[in-house]
C-alpha cells in the first residue's frame, strides 16, 4: 500500500495561525471534492477557528477518562483521503494505543491516509533546551526532529511578534484572564523574536537539505547562490588561525553565512602537515563556529586545487578563502602555487586570498640597515671570484673559436652580474680579478701581466668603470626601495596612530601601547611636570621613570615628555616618535577638553535641576500654604459665624494641604538621599499582595484600583517600607494621569524574578518619551516642570520609585498596555524558599 503524505504547519508560538491555516487548506480540498475528515482539532474557544471547522466531518473522539483523545481505530475504519490531526507533539492519555500523537499519525500514514497536522518550534526535540534557555519554560511534550523532516510538505506559518501580541491583547488566542500573564512571561517581544528566528532557521535548513538532495539526484554541479556559504582552506601551519578568523569575519559580514573549514589530505599517506595539526584545526574551527571537514586529494600539490574546488562546489559554496602562497618570487616563476590555480579554476566561486606574513604580530617599522641584505653581499663576494674564473676557463677552452672581443664581453657580463647581486665592493673585485685574468691568460703576450697593446688597457679600465656605474645604480635602487618600504611602514603606522586618536574616547593608553609595539620598547610613558614629574598614562612594564632615567626621551612641550625604556632609537625613529608625541599631545588636549565639557555639562544640569526644583517647589509649596492660610484665617476670624459643617470642611482642607506638603517634603528628602547614595535597604522576603494593600492607604482615588495578585506567587527580596513607597508612587501617578479609568495590579513569576505590573488604560506615553518619565521634575504632557497640564506634584514620584527599586536590586520600566495605556513593571528577585 502506498504510504500517505504528511503536511506539517510549523509555527514559532501558539496563536500564530497554524490550525487556522490547516483548516483553510482542508476547506479548499473539500471544495475540490476531496474526502476530508477531522480526526482531532482543538479550537481553544477561538470563534474564527470554530467557524472554519463548521461543515467538515468530524470523527467522534474516543470516550473514557477526563481527557478525550482522537479515536485512531475509528479514523482508520473510516479511511478518508485526508485527515486533520492537530498538535502533533501532544501526549496521549493513559490507555491509548500509543503514548504520543505523532505515533498515531505514523499509523495513519502507513494506512495510506494523507495527514495535515500542526506543531510549534518549541516542541522539536533538538531545540527543547534552547527554547528553555530563552523562555524559562521546559516543554514536556516533544516530537523527534526526524518525524518532522520526513514530511513531504513543511509550511511555516509566520507572524511578527508585535502582531501576535496584539492578537493576544484582543482576546483572539487566550481567555481575557490569561492575557496579562502571557504577555508578561512567555509572549515577551524578545522571546517571540528569538522563537521566530529559531523557526525560520530550522525551516531554512530543511529547505537547504531538500535543495542539496535535488542537486545530487539531478547531478547539478554548478553553484546556485541561494545561500551564502564560505569555505576556508586550512593547511595546519602557523597561518591557519589568521586565515580562519578572517574567513569567520567574511562569513559574518555576509549575513551569518555558513562557514565550512576544510583540510586536504594527501592520498599517498605522506606527511603533508605538522604532527597534531588536524585536532588543532578542528578545535580552531569550533571556536569560530565553523564545521570542520577533511577531504583526500591527490598525491601531490597539483591535485589540491581540484580537491578544494570539488568540495566547495559540492557544498554549494559561494566564497572560498585561502592563505597566500609562501613561495618565493623565484619559485613562483616556475609554479604559481595552489592559490593561483584555485583562482583560475574557481568559476563562479569568489576567492579571497588572505595575507599572513604578520600573523600574531603588531605593526612594526623595518629595521634600518644597509641597502643590500647580507645574503646578497655574501653571494656577491663569492661570485666576484667564481664568475671571472668561469669566464677565463671558457676563454681558454674556446681560444681557437672566439676572439679577444668575445672574451671581453664574457668578463663584462660577469662584472655586471656581480654588480647586480652584490653591489659596489664585489663588483670592483670582479672587475680587478677579471682584468688581471684577462690580461694574464687571454691578452698577448700570454701568461704575463704585460699589456702589449694600449687598447687592452682601455678595455680593462672600461670594465672597472662599468662595474662601478652598475654597482652604484644597483645600490641606489636598493636604497630607494628600502626607503620606500620604510616610508610605507611609517605612513601605515602614523595612520594607525591617527585612527586611534580620532576614533577612541580614551585614546592615550592604546596609543602608547602601539608606540611600544612599533618601536620594540619595554615601556612607554607620557610624563607631565607640575611640582615634579607625574605619569599621565603608560604602557608596558610597571612604573614611570623621569626623563633623565629613560632610554628614549622626546620633548613634546616644555613640561610634557614622551619617554621609553628598552633600547635607544636611531635618529629616523626619533623623528617619527616626535610626530607621535604631537598626536599624543592632541589626544591629551582632546581628553581634557572633553573632561572640561563634561564638567560644564554637569554644572549646567545641576543649575537646571536647581532652577527646576525652585520653580516646582515654589508652585507646589505656595498652593497648599495658601489653602492652609485661607482656611486658618477663616477659622480664627471672630467676625465670621461659621456653621459646624463649614468648620469641618475648612479643617479637612488644612489636613489635606498638610498631607500634600508632607508628601512633597518626603519626595524631596528621598531624592536627596538617592543622589547622596544614602539609601540602605533592609532586605527580607515579602509578598506583593501584602505591599499592594498597604500602598493604597491614604491614596485619593484608591477605589479605582483593582488588585488581581495570586497569593501563591513567590515572595520577593525587598525592603518592605521602600517597596510600599515605590508601589504607592506608581499607583498615584497612574491615578493622576489616567483619570476615570481603572488601574489594575497584577503579578507573575518569570525565571528567578517576580514582576508586579501596574496597568492603566489611559492616554499612554510615546515610546521615545518613556525614559523621561523617570527623570526628576518630568511631567506627562511636556519636557519639564513648567508644563503644568493640570496635574499636581513636582515630578519626583517615579524618579524616587526607580531609585528605590534599583537600590533593592530590581528594575522599574514602562511599556505599552495592549489596547492603549501605560504599564509600569516592577521586577525584583525571587526570595529563596
Amino acid at each position: 500500500m502506498r504510504r500517505g503524505e504528511l503536511r506539517i504547519y510549523l509555527g514559532a508560538a501558539p496563536g500564530v495561525g497554524k490550525t487556522f491555516a490547516m483548516l483553510g487548506e482542508a476547506r479548499r480540498r473539500l471544495d475540490r471534492g476531496t474526502d476530508v475528515v477531522v480526526g482531532l482539532v482543538e479550537t481553544h474557544g477561538r470563534e474564527r477557528t470554530a467557524a472554519l471547522l463548521a461543515g467538515i466531518e468530524v470523527v467522534p473522539r474516543r470516550a473514557g477518562g477526563p481527557l478525550q483523545e482522537m479515536d485512531l481505530d475509528a479514523v482508520l475504519a473510516r479511511a478518508p483521503e485526508v485527515v486533520l490531526v492537530d498538535e502533533l507533539a501532544h501526549t496521549n492519555a493513559p490507555g491509548s494505543r500509543h503514548a504520543k500523537r505523532w505515533q498515531d499519525v505514523e499509523d495513519l500514514l502507513e494506512a495510506g491516509i494523507e495527514v495535515l497536522t500542526t506543531v510549534n518550534v518549541q516542541h522539536l526535540e533538538s531545540l527543547n533546551d534552547v527554547v528553555e534557555r530563552i523562555t524559562g519554560v521546559r516543554q514536556r511534550e516533544t516530537v523527534p526532529d526526524e518525524v518532522v523532516r520526513r514530511a513531504e510538505q513543511l509550511e511555516l506559518v509566520d507572524i511578527t511578534p508585535e502582531a501576535l501580541r496584539r492578537r493576544l491583547a484582543h482576546g483572539n488566542v487566550y481567555a481575557a484572564e490569561k492575557v496579562d500573564a502571557a504577555l508578561a512571561n512567555y509572549f515577551r517581544p524578545g522571546n517571540l523574536t528569538a522563537l521566530r528566528e529559531l523557526a525560520l532557521l530550522w525551516v531554512a535548513d530543511e529547505v537547504d537539505v531538500a535543495l542539496q538532495r535535488y542537486r545530487t539526484d539531478s547531478k547539478i554541479t554548478e553553484v546556485w547562490e541561494t545561500r551564502e556559504r564560505v569555505v576556508v582552506a586550512l593547511t595546519g601551519d602557523q597561518e591557519s588561525e589568521t586565515v580562519l578568523r578572517r574567513a569567520a569575519r567574511i562569513a559574518k559580514r555576509s549575513g551569518a553565512a555558513d562557514l565550512l573549514a576544510v583540510h586536504v589530505l594527501r592520498s599517498d599517506g605522506l606527511a603533508g602537515q605538522p604532527v597534531g595539526a588536524i585536532p588543532r584545526l578542528r578545535a580552531l574551527a569550533e571556536d569560530v563556529g565553523a564545521s570542520f571537514h577533511t577531504v583526500v586529494g591527490g598525491s601531490g600539490e597539483a591535485d589540491v586545487p581540484a580537491a578544494l574546488l570539488d568540495f566547495a562546489r559540492g557544498a554549494n559554496a559561494t566564497q572560498l578563502v585561502l592563505g597566500t602562497s609562501r613561495r618565493s618570487r623565484l619559485a613562483r616563476v616556475f609554479d604559481q602555487g595552489i592559490g593561483a590555480r584555485v583562482v583560475q579554476q574557481s568559476g563562479s566561486i569568489d576567492v579571497h586570498m588572505v595575507t599572513h606574513d604578520a600573523a600574531g604580530r603588531g605593526l612594526r617599522l623595518p629595521a634600518l640597515r644597509s641597502a643590500l641584505p647580507v645574503v646578497r653581499k655574501v653571494a656577491g663576494w663569492a661570485l666576484a671570484v667564481v664568475l671571472p674564473l668561469v669566464a677565463t676557463v671558457l676563454g681558454v677552452l674556446l681560444r681557437h673559436l672566439v676572439g679577444l672581443s668575445t672574451d671581453v664581453v664574457l668578463y663584462f657580463l660577469a662584472t655586471v652580474v656581480v654588480a647586480l647581486v652584490g653591489g659596489l665592493g664585489p663588483a670592483l673585485l670582479a672587475a680587478v680579478v677579471g682584468g688581471l685574468l684577462l690580461n694574464f691568460f687571454l691578452t698577448p703576450p700570454l701568461y704575463s701581466f704585460t699589456i702589449a697593446e694600449g687598447e687592452n688597457v682601455v678595455t680593462v679600465g672600461a670594465m672597472v668603470v662599468v662595474a662601478v656605474l652598475v654597482a652604484l645604480v644597483v645600490d641606489r635602487a636598493a636604497r630607494r626601495a628600502q626607503q620606500a618600504t620604510r616610508a610605507r611602514a611609517e605612513g601605515a603606522l602614523l595612520a594607525s596612530f591617527a585612527r586611534t586618536v580620532l576614533t577612541r574616547t580614551d585614546p592615550l593608553p592604546r596609543l602608547l601601547e602601539k608606540v611600544r609595539e612599533a618601536f620594540g620598547l619595554h615601556s612607554v610613558a607620557l610624563l607631565e611636570r607640575t611640582d615634579g614629574w607625574r605619569c599621565i598614562t603608560s604602557s608596558g612594564e610597571p612604573g614611570c621613570l623621569t626623563p633623565e632615567e629613560a632610554d628614549v626621551d622626546v620633548e613634546i612641550e616644555e613640561n610634557l615628555h614622551l619617554v621609553g625604556t628598552g633600547r635607544s632609537l636611531a635618529a629616523a625613529d626619533r623623528r617619527l616618535l616626535e610626530v607621535v608625541g604631537g598626536q599624543a599631545l592632541l589626544a591629551l588636549r582632546s581628553q581634557r577638553a572633553g573632561a572640561a565639557a563634561d564638567e560644564s555639562r554637569r554644572r549646567a544640569e545641576i543649575t537646571e535641576t536647581r532652577s527646576a526644583l525652585l520653580s516646582a517647589v515654589g508652585h507646589d509649596l505656595r498652593t497648599p500654604l495658601t489653602s492652609i492660610k485661607a482656611a486658618a484665617g477663616s477659622l480664627r476670624d471672630p467676625t465670621l459665624d461659621l456653621p459646624p459643617a463649614d468648620r469641618i470642611e475648612l479643617t479637612a482642607m488644612i489636613e489635606e494641604s498638610v498631607d500634600r506638603l508632607t508628601a512633597l517634603v518626603d519626595n524631596l528628602l528621598d531624592s536627596s538621599r538617592l543622589a547622596a547614595g544614602a539609601v540602605v535597604p533592609l532586605l527580607a522576603p515579602i509578598g506583593y499582595d501584602e505591599v499592594a494593600v498597604r500602598s493604597l492607604a491614604g491614596l485619593d482615588g484608591a477605589a479605582r484600583v483593582k488588585i488581581d495578585i495570586d497569593e501563591s506567587l513567590p515572595d520577593v527580596v525587598a525592603d518592605a517600607g521602600l517597596l510600599e513607597r515605590v508601589v504607592a508612587n506608581v499607583i498615584d501617578n497612574a491615578l493622576r494621569y489616567a483619570p476615570g479609568v481603572p488601574v489594575v495590579l497584577r503579578a507573575s513569576a518569570y525565571a528567578d524574578r517576580v514582576e508586579l505590573r501596574i496597568v492603566d488604560c489611559g492616554p499612554g506615553v510615546p515610546r521615545l518619551s518613556r525614559e523621561a518619565l523617570f527623570a526628576p521634575f518630568q511631567r506627562l504632557g511636556g519636557a519639564g516642570p513648567s508644563d503644568r497640564d493640570g496635574a499636581t506634584g513636582v515630578g519626583l514620584g517615579l524618579a524616587v520609585a526607580r531609585g528605590f527599586t534599583e537600590a533593592m536590586g530590581g528594575t522599574l520600566t514602562a511599556e505599552d498596555t495592549p489596547g492603549g495605556g501605560l504599564t509600569v513593571v516592577i521586577s525584583l528577585p525571587e526570595a529563596q524558599r
